[in-house]
């Protein structure tokens, strides 16, 4: 028999840690070598664990909802083979002890700051949050109050660290007229507006439906944006007949020579990548009262997801990839991206986000930064619309294919000048397509 130590695996340089959503076996379920035996979850990326060895699962670590960082232990295997004994893993006694001494722990200090692991409601805080809430002065009460994003609405590490990060506003529907004026001259607290949320009337034909945990997390991501970001937008019209031409003329053998499908989205992050080569203060993010300029240039891709969802996978140094590399890195992340096979470094260092909502049909949006970058960029659908032609003899109108894309950045550090010579710039090179480019 050998006892083995089952890690939380790497998942990215930029991943340090992943969420425990469900525990796929339970004690004493016996594991094949390959089978998942729990789900984690990173930003927006679900995973499974599968395990090195077969055997039979002999301890669970953490429970669900439970933070881990990268090279934890989180559960023990018991093995019919003897050669893993040479990893020197830990005893299921030593592992006991220690799991009821950090629990113990965890408990003295809940127990000392009146944090209790089920609230009056039922409501359920792990051990984690327990000693967050303890270590922060966090009373039950605002506990109860904060909206969790775990499974079963559970509050997790990143909801109270928000909580508190925030300044703990939400505790302000707890607080009392009288409380607050002891702080606050009497003129002010009559100008004090408290939030309150409004509530929602609910009858006997109306449907309730449970927010997903993607759901959840992007809503705080995006809410969190519009909060840091003094969001402005810029928008122009491009006229892409030249690409629309050439791509209908090469789109079949293109597919036999690649084997891959060519779309406009492929055409225009490479405009993209060149634009931000040109423009590089756009490729930043910003730290305090710093800014960050990006050296690599990873552009982001929104896609759809099949339960309505979006997910933004990354292709990595974009400018360094020809046409038919990111083709490939475009149809490859998109095909995967809708099947959920993602890996959680796939969607990590973006730089520059673009989102193609011309696919919905729309001429143009305003979408909201992908935060911690400083711009995003929307691609409208291609439409055939009548225009003005100039040439040497004269204007005269004509039917051309025509989109506008739409520029939302971040005014803190991006004017209004460098926001429109970045689109400028992507639409001349987008309009100075060769139709007879080859492939």
């Amino acid at each position: 028999m050998a006892l083995f130590e089952v890690k939380l695996p790497k998942m990215g340089e930029s991943v340090a840690e992943a969420t425990i959503t469900s525990w796929l076996k339970q004690v004493g379920d016996g594991v094949e070598l390959d089978e998942a035996i729990v789900e984690i979850a990173t930003d927006k990326v679900d995973s499974e664990v599968p395990s090195e060895v077969e055997g039979t699962l002999v301890e669970i670590l953490f429970e669900v909802d439970s933070t881990v960082k990268v090279g934890e232990t989180i559960a023990v295997i018991e093995t019919l083979s003897e050669s893993i004994e040479k990893k020197e893993p830990t005893s299921i006694k030593e592992v006991e002890n220690i799991a009821e001494k950090i629990e113990k722990e965890v408990e003295t200090i809940s127990e000392d700051k009146s944090i209790a692991k089920v609230s009056s409601s039922g409501k359920f805080f792990s051990p984690l949050v327990r000693n967050i809430a303890a270590a922060e002065g966090v009373s039950m009460d605002e506990l109860e109050a904060i909206i969790g994003t775990g499974k079963e609405n559970r509050v997790t590490k990143n909801d109270i660290l928000a909580y508190i990060k925030s300044g703990r506003s939400s505790s302000a529907e707890k607080i009392e007229s009288e409380e607050i004026a002891k702080v606050l001259p009497k003129e002010a607290v009559k100008k004090e507006a408290v939030k309150v949320a409004t509530p929602v009337s609910v009858n006997g034909e109306d449907e309730i439906i449970e927010m997903s945990r993607m759901g959840k997390l992007i809503a705080h991501h995006m809410v969190e944006s519009v909060q840091t970001s003094a969001h402005v937008q810029s928008f122009i019209e491009v006229d892409v007949t030249n690409i629309v031409n050439w791509r209908n003329k090469v789109k079949d053998a293109y597919f036999a020579r690649e084997g891959e499908k060519i779309t406009y989205t492929p055409i225009f992050m490479q405009a993209v990548a060149k634009a931000i080569k040109n423009f590089p203060m756009i490729n930043i993010a910003v730290d305090g009262d710093k800014i960050i300029k990006k050296k690599a240039i990873n552009l982001g891709m929104a896609a759809a997801l099949a339960d309505g969802n979006l997910i933004v996978p990354v292709i990595k140094n974009a400018d360094q990839l020809n046409l038919v590399g990111i083709t490939k890195a475009v149809n490859d992340l998109a095909n995967r991206a809708r099947k959920g096979q993602l890996k959680p470094d796939e969607i990590q260092g973006g730089t520059y986000t673009v989102t193609n909502v011309g696919s919905f049909g729309s001429v143009f949006g305003t979408p909201i930064i992908n935060q911690p970058q400083v711009a995003i960029l929307a691609l409208g659908a291609v439409r055939k619309v009548p225009a003005v032609i100039e040439t040497p003899d004269g204007d005269f109108i004509g039917i051309r294919h025509k989109m506008f894309i739409s520029h939302s950045y971040d005014h803190r550090v991006v004017n209004g000048a460098l926001g429109g010579m970045f689109i400028k710039a992507i639409k001349e090179s987008l309009e100075a397509w060769d139709v007879n480019k080859p492939f």
